[in-house]
């Protein structure tokens, strides 16, 4: 097997990220997975030459965005998507590929055009909600709404690249993924009707022992999900979103607290272990050379960052909650602007099937890089400047 010094500086970078994130959180917030993104560039082939990419690492950062979906799929609030703000977050979507695939038409008709158009409809849903915890505003109705758009934008984009870039045409696509839809539904009304009893007992009786029953239970969700993905062809993402949604219908009758400590220890195997790896190994396969080298290329970095925030941002205003004023509305643009995951998995396909080059690829995920930093602290700012969510969540139940 290809083992490196990567072996140690990938996680020696995992243990750095948080470091430098709450160092420098006493003057500005900065998600972790910038530092880890940034960490794996600085130890990768495009600076210091350290750290370089293995099948190994590869096969890890693999299951690491397999997990970042996973756990997404089991934040869904499935209340968020009804009603106005879904039907509105659905339209936003809608009108952002509309928009994006136009745009990559102009640059670059055919299926590179549909690579731009995916990417720049993406919403990282997975790293938005982390943020919108930790400032309290996971149920207000701004952060549902700021969940309806994160669950389209993850979502709409796995579908469309299935449908889209797959090994099969659009119409034969569009069956198989009415297959694994016919499927995954079944075990979503599996989970629906199965007794929970027994399951959520036997999950608390080994919670504390070697059993780690939930754990593994969950890996099995996940690795099935994503087994059949990949069996009728389609993006594995999908079957771990999916995987996600299962096991959250599963767990969900489960007494508040045995489901703390369930999530704690998913948490823990994701965000301590293998989500870490996809954003460093992400960082270490980040093509910079060609943006050095090309300074055009560098300037389209922040230029495309920008047109995230038109294509993306400006549709997601949509979804805001009614009555909302200037700020917020700002607010959920940016948030809604906010793409990296999606990007990364939709340009790698790209560049794996000679659909894009990888210097592209390296612009579109330089921007969603960008996004990631900057739009959430400017869009949390302007929200939390007027707003304490304690109290709006207190006068939404009046």
């Amino acid at each position: 097997m290809d083992f490196g010094l990567d072996l140690v500086l990938v996680p020696l970078a995992a243990v750095l990220a948080p470091l430098l994130a709450r160092g420098l959180g006493r003057w500005v917030p900065i998600p972790v997975v910038v530092f880890e993104l940034v960490l794996g560039i600085v130890f990768g082939p495009s600076v210091l030459g350290w750290a370089n990419p293995t099948a190994f690492m590869h096969t890890l950062s693999q299951l690491g965005l397999a997990m970042l979906f996973f756990v997404a799929g089991t934040e869904i609030e499935f209340q968020a998507l009804r009603g106005r703000t879904g039907r509105r977050a659905g339209l936003g979507w809608l009108i952002s590929l509309a928009v994006g695939v136009a745009v990559g038409w102009i640059i670059a008709p055919g299926e590179p055009a549909i690579i731009i158009g995916i990417a720049m409809a993406s919403t990282a849903l997975g790293a938005l909600l982390p943020i919108l915890r930790d400032a309290g505003e996971l149920k207000t109705p701004f952060g549902r709404a700021v969940g309806a758009l994160g669950t389209v934008g993850e979502f709409g984009p796995l579908v469309a690249i299935s449908i889209f870039l797959g090994n099969r045409s659009p119409g034969r696509a569009t069956i198989v993924l009415a297959l694994f839809v016919l499927i995954a539904a079944g075990a979503v009304w599996y989970a629906f009707r199965a007794p929970r009893g027994r399951l959520h007992g036997f999950v608390t009786s080994t919670l504390h022992t070697s059993g780690q029953f939930a754990v593994r239970l969950v890996l099995l969700i996940l690795a099935a999900l994503v087994f059949l993905s990949l069996v009728l062809d389609i993006d594995m993402l999908l079957g771990a979103f999916t995987a996600g949604i299962v096991w959250r219908l599963m767990i969900r009758d489960a007494d508040e607290h045995l489901r703390e400590q369930v999530e704690s220890k998913i948490e823990a195997v994701a965000f301590g272990f293998l989500v870490p790896i996809f954003f460093i190994y992400t960082g270490v396969t980040f093509d910079l050379a060609s943006l050095l080298k090309t300074p055009v290329l560098l300037a389209l970095v922040p230029a495309t960052a920008l047109a995230l925030l038109l294509v993306r941002g400006v549709p997601s205003m949509l979804a805001a909650p009614a009555g909302s004023g200037a700020r917020d509305r700002i607010s959920i643009a940016l948030l809604g602007a906010t793409a990296l995951p999606i990007i990364v998995a939709v340009t790698g396909i790209g560049v794996d099937k000679h659909i894009i080059p990888s210097s592209a690829a390296a612009v579109l995920v330089g921007a969603g890089m960008l996004s990631m930093l900057v739009y959430p602290l400017i869009g949390m700012s302007l929200r939390h400047e007027r707003v304490d969510p304690a109290a709006e969540v207190a006068e939404e139940k009046l």
